[in-house]
């Protein structure tokens, strides 16, 4: 099974990946892991990214495709992936299909730009070991510590109003095109991300079938 998460910043996308790829056993594929690892190396293209990511704008499709090109061609990738911001344009989506071919589904989370506003100034994130916490959504057990390693939770850099305003700006202008793209090939499902976190996971496994 070959997936596509389309949603605006804090949509929840990750936290449905990480729950989708284990139901259907597929890789997750994170083009913002993936640039967030170069940046935390401190490579010359990690110094790139971070100035872009920074201001709430979008790495060039050239870069993004040359990643996801090296990380599909990985084993866990032979039963299928789930792609996790990735693509954010509809050129993007043109240079997947030609690539892999089309996708199975595109599973659009969809909910107010104030609410995505609210979640994304209340994200917090494991430096150690990764996972991530909202404090409206999805909090740790104790405030400000990864339930999973013990370590002290920190926000993201580009996870402040002004720079949010700018990433939602993005998204509706380079992402959401992605939703009518995906809607002409008969490939879009649509679950509503004001929901709680179980009952989005249900609606999208409901809709796109138990099995990959």
């Amino acid at each position: 099974m070959k997936l596509v998460l389309i949603g605006a910043p804090a949509a929840g996308k990750g936290t449905q990946a990480k729950r989708l790829i284990e139901h259907y056993n597929i890789a997750h594929i994170s083009t913002g892991d993936m640039l967030r690892e170069e940046i935390s190396k401190g490579t010359e293209l990690g110094e790139k990214v971070k100035s872009v990511m920074a201001s709430g704008g979008l790495v060039s499709d050239d870069l993004i495709i040359e990643i996801v090109k090296a990380r599909i061609a990985e084993d866990d990738c032979k039963n299928g992936f789930i792609f996790d911001g990735f693509p954010r344009t509809v050129v993007q989506a043109e240079k997947l299909d030609e690539i892999i071919g089309h996708i199975d589904r595109a599973v659009f989370i969809n909910a107010p730009d104030e609410v995505m506003l609210q979640r994304l100034t209340a994200r917090e994130t494991c430096p150690k070991c990764g996972a991530t916490y909202n404090k409206l959504s999805l909090p740790s057990k104790v405030a400000g510590v990864c339930d999973a390693c013990g370590e002290k939770l920190t926000q993201r850099k580009d996870d402040t109003v002004e720079a949010g305003k700018a990433r939602l700006k993005t998204f509706h202008e380079q992402s959401e095109p992605l939703v009518d793209y995906y809607k002409k090939q008969n490939l879009l499902f649509e679950v509503n991300g004001l929901m709680d976190i179980d009952e989005v996971t249900k609606s999208i496994i409901s809709g796109l079938g138990e099995k990959a």
